[in-house]
């Protein structure tokens, strides 16, 4: 058959520039195995050297039910790497003057956001880009937003603090944050397929979710602006934007070099911190800025290194999506990602899928008795979300089975208890499910949802 001339000289692009670049061979060759291996339907991926797009490949399905294919087009949820092009965004108004990254946001506001403690008055634009600021991640579903220690004393990862920025923004330039952030960020990096809101074009373009087993979740389709999460973007978009923030386009220098300081450390470790909307590693190979996206059936990475403007970026429609984060890293860039230590996202066991199934045809009582006579062996992590994936088929005897070999496996994990207690309130146990909850909340006070969960029960 014979190629037209606009296909072949792609091809020929492509060859010529894998065999120049050992990274670029590396990924093709990998990534359909990564991908087959950890069940992920679609990937998008971007290979940046030298602050120049060398590479893009998209692969697989953008619905595994339909074998609709991942296209350069395809729209995919950038999750939480939302946060770091709402960071530079607001970074901008900083440059202006029209934003002083430590003035409290009350201040702009002029008011305390709703928030119960007068603590909220103490927290600035610096202390959300750092996850300083003192909020829990997200408020309790129909509870109300707390602050949970002194702001700026240590490091919490909250979408909430860039929820309130955001509003903080909108008052500032008079402006809906998206119509902000599409004049400052979009339209002057040539971005014109990405947006924090819904757009007609998403209706074809954009992914769907799959859980863990490859299946179809649900597409994403909710409009309204969240500035922590709510971006939908392409792999050819999103590298333009990491280009240009390894270049420092668009900001002034001190801004720049202040976004890529340490603010605050994650841990005890001073390999990983938290610069200004961005995290960062600072290793014997390098320092690197990085942001993980994880929405559940979403999940994507990137990493950057800032002395040598390489970078790697991928996004996948697919829970599985950051099992293999490690891999894509020593395949594009090398070098040492304590980050990926950090995040302890599981790695895939088709071990799991294999026990699901066996519980499926033959009751929990029965598979789990094989399990355990073969040594176990699957993770806390694991085990729950075969419990939960139990739960949403509505057999709860199955997955109270499962939950309750998790909570003797992993008897100090506050989350293994919560969810225990979730299967026990689904079954219309209160008496079990406040216990679970109060267990969960002895072994993990910060835990939220237990604290919620409690108070409907015992309010009974």
């Amino acid at each position: 058959m014979k190629l037209p001339i606009f296909l072949l000289g792609l091809l020929l692009s492509a060859i010529s520039l894998s065999a120049q670049d050992p990274a670029v061979a590396k990924l093709e060759k990998d990534i359909p195995v990564l991908m087959n291996e950890a069940i992920i339907p679609g990937l998008a991926a971007a290979l940046i050297k030298d602050g120049k797009l060398v590479w893009t490949g998209s692969y697989g399905l953008s619905n595994s039910s339909t074998g609709k294919p991942v296209t350069a087009a395809t729209v995919f949820e950038a999750a939480s790497l939302s946060k770091v092009v709402a960071a530079y965004g607001v970074l901008k108004l900083v440059d202006e003057g029209r934003l002083n990254l430590d003035q409290p946001l009350t201040k702009y506001l002029g008011n305390n956001y709703e928030v119960e403690d007068e603590r909220v008055r103490l927290i600035t634009a610096r202390m959300v880009l750092s996850h300083s600021g003192g909020y829990p991640n997200w408020r309790p579903e129909g509870g109300k937003l707390t602050i949970l220690f002194q702001p700026g004393e240590r490091f919490r990862y909250s979408g909430e603090g860039f929820v309130m920025l955001s509003k903080v923004a909108e008052l500032i330039t008079g402006t809906e944050f998206n119509t902000y952030i599409k004049k400052a960020v979009f339209e002057p990096l040539g971005m014109t397929s990405s947006s924090f809101n819904w757009e007609p074009p998403f209706d074809s373009l954009l992914v769907y979710r799959h859980d863990w087993l490859g299946k179809p979740s649900r597409r994403w389709e909710g409009h309204g602006v969240n500035a922590a999460a709510s971006l939908r973007t392409t792999i050819g978009d999103y590298s333009k934007f990491l280009i240009a923030l390894m270049d420092g386009k668009g900001l002034k220098p001190a801004t720049w070099q202040a976004m890529f300081s340490p603010q605050v450390k994650v841990n005890d470790s001073s390999q990983v911190s938290w610069g200004l909307g961005v995290g960062l590693e600072n290793t014997p190979t390098g320092k690197y800025a990085w942001h993980w996206g994880d929405q559940g059936d979403s999940k994507c990475y990137f990493t950057a290194d800032l002395e040598k403007k390489n970078a790697i970026l991928y996004f996948t429609n697919s829970y599985n999506g950051l099992s293999i984060s490690d891999e894509m890293l020593k395949d594009a860039i090398g070098g040492q990602h304590p980050a990926v230590n950090w995040l302890a996202y599981t790695k895939f066991d088709p071990a799991a899928p294999a026990l699901l199934t066996d519980i499926e045809k033959r009751g929990a009582a029965v598979a789990l008795r094989t399990y355990n006579e073969k040594g176990k062996g699957l993770t806390e992590a694991h085990i729950n979300m075969i419990g939960y994936l139990l739960l949403r088929q509505k057999k709860v005897d199955d997955a109270i089975a499962v939950l309750e070999l998790n909570a003797a496996d992993f008897p100090r994990s506050g989350n293994v208890w919560d969810s225990l207690a979730e299967a026990w309130m689904e079954k219309g146990n209160s008496a079990l499910a406040i216990e679970y909850y109060q267990k969960s909340l002895t072994l993990d006070p910060q835990n939220n949802n237990a604290v919620v969960q409690l108070k409907k029960l015992q309010g009974k």
